[in-house]
């Protein structure tokens, strides 16, 4: 049975975002996962990192939650929107507090990083409400999806990471939506299918 965390980004419960992830845990539950999930706009938390990492704060209980669920899994579903082309400022709060030295990474002194989250997959769903693809990729360069899949989850060891790109939101009527939801649906049924890093 593959051990899935699905984790929204999305602050508002009754967004698209919610649907999608909703999309993708009920195929993956009829396809035989064990599915786990995290919506971050739901969870009692500080985002705000305030001592850097000169000095640790205590996870609240919420997301000590959430870090088990993420090393409990052996492959990550991250769905967000694009906001000013990068993620939410609860979702990037959540990854300050959360993946930290010891918990995500280590570093030594001759300055090589270890990720802690080896041997886990990843896919990434991005929404972007005006934003096409062309235009995300050739004027920003994916910057977003830079940021979340080399500067965040491939530096803390994660692996084999897939992305999709869904937009523009406001050219697209309800059939439109429904054909994505669909297409998250298959994306779940697929991911069983991934191997797990090594």
């Amino acid at each position: 049975m593959k051990k899935i965390v699905v984790i929204n980004g999305h602050p508002d419960n009754e967004s698209f975002n919610e649907a999608l992830a909703q999309s993708y845990i009920k195929s993956s539950l009829a396809n035989g996962a064990d599915i786990r999930y995290v919506a971050i706009g739901a969870l009692n938390f500080n985002p705000n990192l305030q001592f850097g990492y000169r000095q640790r704060m205590d996870l609240e209980p919420d997301l000590v939650k959430a870090l088990e669920d993420i090393q409990w899994s052996q492959h990550q579903v991250w769905i967000h929107p694009l906001w000013w082309v990068g993620m939410p400022a609860i979702m990037k709060g959540f990854i300050d507090r959360l993946f930290l030295p010891g918990l995500a990474f280590k570093s030594a002194k001759n300055g090589i990083i270890t990720g802690l989250l080896r041997s886990k997959t990843a896919r990434i769903i991005t929404t972007s409400g005006d934003l096409s693809l062309d235009t995300y990729e050739e004027i920003y360069h994916s910057c977003g999806l830079v940021q979340l899949e080399k500067g965040i989850l491939k530096y803390c060891g994660v692996s084999s990471i897939q992305s999709t790109f869904i937009g523009p939101l406001h050219n697209m009527d309800r059939f439109d939506r429904t054909k994505y939801l669909e297409y998250t649906a298959s994306m779940a049924f697929n991911d069983m299918n991934i191997t797990t890093a090594t």
